[in-house]
């Protein structure tokens, strides 16, 4: 094999999976180093230790700015995020974990479906967590990803923050490229803000310790507005042509309930036991497609957009309600 060979095979493997970045000259890592030190978080000379270590990964950069495609249909979405074996280990979650769940939904007012439901959309209960390391993805995209920086320079700080207070180093932990971490694929933001030691250790551990999953799941969504005991989504009839142009992307902009009332939406299946919001509650409806071309309608509650605070996505949301819903039911 030729020497040309050998450095072209040698660039593209420092390319895909990273190379040594010498961010200790960077003028983002000077600042950032003295709010730690200042803050007596870290020593000078600690902190420039660990970011000696530091790779920069271009192929987080390629996968963040992967070009925008178009939505994955739903008949295809939720198969993937809730099909295979999802449901069973679903079952199996609840049966080895229904302590903490049930002491979650009591603390947190969050259903034991919907708590299971996310962590298994997430991560198939641990089966998916990344093998990223998390302070490689992080520094990389604070420091070489303009678009974005202000935000991961955030996580980055409180990830070195995090780190610190679980007293491990900053280089062992593993995640997604975005830096999402554990079995709930917490940012470390929403680690140090939402994280709980459920299971009264001192600490909390979100790889291996199902009492802290459970508990900061919960927290999280009681913590961005979780209604206790309120409803997620009902089916409705198909709306209005005139309302069909209130969608976009499959979502409609929030409305109160009577507004909806008032424009002929009629809710086609209320589950026993539900309570419904008073009229002035902001709804939205949602559409999302069949096989054969159709769509099926539904109406977004608050606890529904509580769902999006842990994805955006419609459908991810969708997908959660739907397994918690298939969870719920089957238990009755």
């Amino acid at each position: 094999m030729s020497f040309r060979l050998l450095f072209c095979l040698a660039c593209w493997a420092l390319s895909s999976f990273g190379y040594a970045q010498d961010y200790l000259q960077r003028e983002e890592y000077q600042k950032l180093r003295a709010e730690l030190v200042a803050e007596q978080f870290y020593e000078a000379s600690a902190l420039d230790a660990v970011f000696a270590n530091v790779k920069r990964l271009d192929n987080v950069i390629t996968l963040m700015d992967a070009p925008i495609r178009a939505p994955t249909p739903w008949h295809v979405y939720w198969p993937r995020h809730i099909g295979g074996d999802r449901p069973q280990r679903a079952v199996e979650f609840i049966q080895a974990n229904r302590s903490a769940l049930e002491r979650a939904q009591s603390v947190y007012g969050v259903p034991l479906e919907v708590i299971t439901a996310i962590v298994g959309v997430e991560t198939i209960f641990g089966r998916i967590t990344g093998n990223t390391r998390v302070l490689d993805a992080l520094a990389t995209l604070a420091f070489d990803y303009p678009r974005r920086a202000e935000f991961f320079r955030s996580e980055l700080r409180e990830f070195l923050i995090l780190s610190k207070e679980l007293g491990k180093s900053p280089l062992d932990a593993k995640g997604s490229f975005a830096g999402a971490m554990g079995w709930p694929q917490f940012m470390p933001g929403s680690w140090r803000r939402w994280a709980v030691d459920f299971d009264g250790s001192g600490r909390v551990d979100l790889w291996n310790s199902r009492e802290d999953i459970v508990g900061s799941v919960a927290a999280f969504l009681a913590g961005h507005g979780w209604q206790r005991g309120g409803v997620v989504m009902l089916p409705v009839d198909t709306p209005s042509d005139e309302l069909q142009k209130l969608f976009n992307g499959g979502l409609t902009d929030r409305k109160p309930l009577s507004w909806w009332k008032e424009q002929g939406v009629k809710i086609s299946r209320a589950d026993a036991g539900v309570e419904m919001p008073p009229d002035d509650a902001l709804v939205g409806l949602i559409s999302l497609d069949r096989p054969d071309g159709s769509n099926e309608y539904w109406m977004a509650f608050e606890n529904f957009y509580v769902i999006t605070r842990y994805n955006r996505s419609r459908m991810y949301a969708s997908s959660v309600w739907s397994l918690a819903y298939w969870l719920k039911r089957r238990q009755r």
